[in-house]
């Protein structure tokens, strides 16, 4: 019978075989998952044997994770601002950039009076900026939506289990939201594009929805439709945010330079990309 010890490095043999960057520490970090116990136990109870349902359970993921699935679906959540999200294929894993987007406005929501506001979160995914925000800021009314609707099971079932109340609409981009008007306003909407998204890297590509990446064949098709169609859905001098591609910056600042809209100002992220773009309505 393999001991846990036997299988860790087993695993760690094929996904080095498989060309997985740092495969030790996947290995470790997938087993453990699965086993329900921490890196560590893994070197204090080294020689305890694993039972057969404990080594298929671990087989399974170790095959899924060589095949290039990301380790963030294998597990089943991420952490993300302070939350824990459920993640599957039909959504994308939250990234480093997003937590910073909603650091930013937070910056700005702690100094402004919640009571009665309304906040819109499209193209919400796992809704891991509605949740975050809910949970900092409770007096906000926040409404999230998403095109897919398996996307919005994921986000529902995130609300649900960080119990936060949030309001959920399917449809495309500003088609639920007739007649309505937000206060605040934040999107970060596919802005990859179509040729840059057959160059991505293989782990995105083949798992990650493309639907929830590619904006079009220059990546801007979104932003063009909000700075079209989202003041008719906003109070005077709302404030909007959206996290951007880093090449964008100039593009999208464009796009909203019409009489709409004012106030718009680039930021940059941790390695000094222009990564969001802040304005605000007439």
């Amino acid at each position: 019978m393999k001991s846990l010890l036997d299988i860790v490095n087993l695993s760690t043999e094929f996904l080095t075989q498989k060309k997985i960057a740092h495969p030790r520490r996947q290995a470790e970090e997938i087993i453990a998952d699965a086993l329900g116990i921490t890196r560590l136990q893994i070197y204090t109870d080294f020689e305890r044997p694993l039972h057969p349902d404990e080594l298929s359970i671990c087989r399974e993921r170790i095959s899924r994770r060589a095949k290039g699935e990301p380790s963030q679906y294998i597990k089943g959540d991420v952490e993300f601002y302070n939350t824990t999200l459920h993640v599957n294929s039909h959504v994308l894993i939250p990234r480093q950039e997003t937590e910073i987007l909603v650091d930013k406005i937070a910056n700005v929501l702690k100094n402004e009076d919640l009571e009665g506001k309304v906040l819109w979160d499209i193209c919400t995914g796992s809704a891991c900026i509605a949740i975050a925000l809910k949970k900092k800021f409770p007096k906000l009314h926040v409404v999230a939506s998403d095109l897919s609707l398996d996307a919005l099971e994921v986000a529902k079932q995130n609300a649900e289990n960080n119990q936060v109340e949030i309001t959920f609409k399917a449809g495309n981009l500003l088609e639920p939201f007739k007649g309505e008007k937000c206060h605040y306003f934040v999107s970060n909407p596919p802005y990859i594009t179509e040729t840059d998204w057959q160059g991505l890297d293989t782990e995105v590509r083949n798992f990650e929805p493309k639907m929830a990446l590619v904006g079009g064949n220059d990546g801007l098709a979104f932003y063009k439709a909000f700075a079209e169609f989202l003041p008719d859905h906003l109070y005077p001098s709302s404030k909007v945010w959206f996290e951007i591609g880093t090449a964008q910056g100039e593009d999208v600042k464009k796009i909203f330079s019409t009489a709409k809209w004012k106030n718009g100002v680039l930021e940059k992220d941790w390695a000094g990309h222009d990564r969001f773009f802040f304005l605000e309505n007439e």
